[in-house]
């Protein structure tokens, strides 16, 4: 799974045309999103409650709610993005909840959701412990967070070619290549630094995996 991120400053989401330019951006990797969907898909009951925490424009969310009868809600902090979000949902004819919010300060009660995904924005949090002890707190008895982000140790070599098979045109592509390198680089976390932020939260089950440039955490409450 490749990830993409450009957010200005941690903490601070995309708002107006940058925002827009993202969306447009991701779009073409609309086939990642659209796997990622169906193998969360496989994970969860009917019914189950969702939360995509960062959604941005929408686009796992949505697909997710094309393939069962789920309750997903998205939380991102852009108000830029939840409208955008929200068109996309209106536009697919599906039912999906995108609010306004603080991952490190979530609106929802104790609790509330069986699945959290939090999908190439973690990194932007500026609150990282904080925005893991929230996910922990929203997640009910037994329920599972994924995150999935950038590697910090992740050479140059592999962004190149994760950038390369992503179906961006030239422009696109540079410009990608230079956030990669000038900003998200300098974001991203490594594996030890991901176990020392989970080891001041209650998650009791962690798991990780490494791909070319991201690394993926599996959390259970």
């Amino acid at each position: 799974m490749t990830t993409v991120s450009a957010k200005a400053e941690k903490g601070i989401g995309m708002e107006g045309p940058l925002a827009r330019w993202y969306a447009g951006t991701t779009r073409k990797s609309l086939a990642d999103f659209q796997a990622l969907a169906r193998r969360i898909a496989g994970q969860l009951a009917p019914e189950s409650r969702v939360l995509e925490v960062a959604p941005g424009p929408g686009y796992f969310a949505v697909e997710l709610a094309r393939l069962g009868n789920y309750r997903i809600t998205g939380l991102d902090i852009s108000r830029t993005f939840v409208d955008i979000a929200r068109r996309n949902a209106a536009d697919a004819r599906v039912e999906v909840d995108f609010q306004q919010g603080n991952v490190a300060r979530m609106p929802f009660e104790s609790g509330r959701f069986d699945f959290l995904l939090c999908r190439a924005a973690f990194k932007n949090f500026a609150e990282p412990v904080l925005a893991l002890r929230e996910m922990h707190r929203v997640l009910a008895p037994g329920g599972k967070a994924v995150i999935i982000d950038l590697r910090r140790d992740t050479s140059l070599d592999s962004i190149r070619k994760a950038v390369s098979q992503m179906g961006l045109g030239l422009v696109n592509r540079a410009i990608t290549k230079i956030i990669f390198r000038t900003v998200l680089l300098k974001r991203a976390y490594t594996k030890g630094q991901f176990e020392s932020f989970l080891s001041q939260t209650e998650f009791q089950t962690v798991h990780f995996r490494e791909g070319l440039i991201d690394i993926e955490l599996e959390m259970q409450k």
